[in-house]
């Protein structure tokens, strides 16, 4: 009963915090998902960005001795913003997922574990606890699932019905044996709108993804993007959201529930151009508080790039020609080169023919044969 009443008193506290849905779980073995994860790894379907071992992302007990319990938590945010930039030809914007909207949410939901933390240790002697968000070993999405925070839906993001898919996520593993929460219902039924509009079928089946096919995973990574997504990203310079946008349950949500994810719309949608010249510094300086700084500049440059070969930018292809000139990195050179050709002025494929002598990078020399392979 003193544990009934301490939950009752936490989920109380949250609200008062801004946390936006709490739920209690057992700490016990996920036995269930270290099979699911053992199959992805045999698939070779894992992203790679997991941290631990799959025990360690399975079994909370050895992540904190004395484990026994795990208390979720969840935090809405926006899908809209106020005064959107338009992207026109000569001024092309890029676009930061929602995700990535506002202050990196990794450091607002660890404040607010850090406020429940403190309210339980004032109320328990002896409470210990481990507390992370996205980052750490345990699955966000496991542990909400098991809380009572939503529904794995088919596009494998957690569901909360009355908050849609547009959450973040974050949990601690407590000594404390809370009385748990139910787990919901599935609650996709027969839809499969995720699925059929995954544009490189990474949604392999209902709740199964392909981390390697997904374009969300691929605009985070640092080398070149594979040849058959290229055209895929459109804008999207960080993250991708088409299985969240055509979900039934967020349609129409919009929750504006916390002042730290509003976007500034000169940051999530920067001008392309910009993004060609910007130094390590500025970079840090202008976007480091945000989600979609983590990997850097050299993945989201790449982006930019990408997003003005599709709109065929020719206004950039002076920013382009020297990047294929002068970059340091092969990737950014030839993602340069392949996007002049895919732009297709005859003086960019000169400008390609003319930097492939000197080239000595065969994997760049690759690119700009691809470029030149636009030619007509």
């Amino acid at each position: 009963m003193a544990y009934e009443k301490l939950k009752e008193e936490i989920i109380t506290y949250s609200k008062e915090i801004g946390i936006d849905k709490i739920g209690f779980a057992s700490a016990a073995p996920f036995s269930q998902f270290k099979a699911r994860l053992e199959e992805q790894q045999e698939l070779g379907y894992a992203s790679g960005f997991e941290k631990g071992t799959i025990e360690e992302r399975t079994e909370p007990s050895l992540l904190l001795s004395g484990a026994e319990s795990i208390i979720a938590i969840a935090l809405a945010y926006p899908t809209r913003m106020k005064n959107s930039p338009k992207s026109v030809k000569g001024d092309r914007r890029g676009m930061f997922c929602r995700a990535s909207w506002g202050t990196d949410y990794h450091i607002v939901l660890n404040e607010k574990l850090e406020k429940l933390s403190e309210f339980i240790k004032d109320r328990v002697e002896g409470f210990t606890c481990r507390s992370m968000v996205d980052t750490g070993e345990l699955s966000d999405r496991a542990v909400a699932e098991r809380a009572g925070i939503g529904f794995s839906g088919k596009n494998t993001l957690m569901i909360a019905p009355e908050l849609g898919s547009y959450i973040y996520l974050g949990e601690m593993i407590t000594n404390i044996p809370f009385p748990p929460d139910q787990p919901l219902d599935d609650g996709c039924g027969d839809c499969t709108k995720c699925l059929d509009a995954c544009p490189t079928g990474a949604l392999v089946e209902p709740g199964r993804l392909n981390a390697q096919q997904c374009l969300a995973f691929l605009t985070q990574t640092k080398g070149f993007m594979p040849d058959e997504h290229r055209d895929k990203l459109g804008n999207l310079i960080y993250g991708f959201e088409t299985c969240q946008v055509v979900c039934p349950y967020n349609r129409g949500i919009d929750l504006h529930f916390h002042e730290e994810f509003e976007p500034d719309p000169e940051l999530v949608k920067p001008r392309l151009v910009d993004l060609l010249n910007i130094s390590n510094r500025e970079f840090k300086e202008k976007f480091g508080k945000m989600a979609g700084s983590w990997r850097g500049k050299k993945p989201i440059q790449r982006n930019a790039i990408l997003a003005l070969a599709h709109y065929k930018e020719t206004s950039a292809m002076e920013d382009l020609i020297r990047l294929m000139e002068e970059d340091p990195r092969p990737v950014i050179r030839g993602t340069a080169a392949w996007a002049i050709g895919k732009i297709g002025e005859e003086d960019g494929f000169k400008k390609i023919e003319a930097a492939m002598a000197l080239e000595e990078s065969d994997e760049v020399i690759e690119e700009m044969k691809k470029g030149l392979a636009f030619r007509k």
